[in-house]
């Protein structure tokens, strides 16, 4: 009897992770599919899926007011949709990385686009999107940054990694207030 209550939160944390890699996975989708959809058909199923993703965030708060166990881990989560839904991430693999809480993944990922960028695969706009977005997401994750990360961030972020990091540091301090 005592473990049934782990149990419980162990299978909800598991549903929880299946809807938001399913949205992430539909917004990556989305992102490859968009040459083929017509703009409207786009930005509806986007819509849609960030509304989900809103959904999904509202439930968050709600069993992290009530449920003390699960405040850490879902607050992990909760970051990742809020960087979704405000839009300050646009590549969905970085915002699966983060609400995994996988630094490494995204460094490696990094290493990767540093490559593509110096072959030519990766052009100069998307690279500085999606840099910025991983360094802004590592530096979340409390990972260390390099001075020259450091300058890069400052140089490139954007309003609305700003507005996302605001957002986050609202949500540290109401997880802090809570505990």
């Amino acid at each position: 009897m005592a473990s049934r209550g782990t149990t419980e939160t162990s299978k909800l944390k598991q549903n929880l992770e299946e809807q938001l890699d399913r949205l992430m996975q539909q917004l990556q989708d989305l992102e490859e599919c968009r040459e083929e959809l017509d703009a409207d058909e786009y930005e509806e199923t986007k819509k849609e899926t960030l509304e989900q993703l809103s959904e999904i965030n509202d439930s968050l708060k709600k069993i992290m007011s009530g449920d003390m166990t699960l405040v850490d881990e879902l607050s992990g989560m909760q970051l990742a949709i809020q960087a979704a839904i405000s839009q300050a991430f646009k590549t969905p693999e970085v915002i699966r990385m983060f609400a995994k809480k996988q630094p490494r993944q995204l460094r490696t990922r990094l290493a990767e686009m540093d490559r593509d960028l110096m072959v030519g695969k990766l052009g100069r706009d998307l690279y500085t999107q999606q840099k910025v977005e991983i360094l802004t997401a590592l530096r979340k994750l409390g990972e260390k940054l390099t001075q020259d990360d450091e300058t890069f961030l400052s140089a490139n972020a954007g309003a609305a990694l700003s507005q996302f990091e605001k957002v986050s540091s609202d949500l540290d301090q109401e997880t802090k207030s809570s505990l």
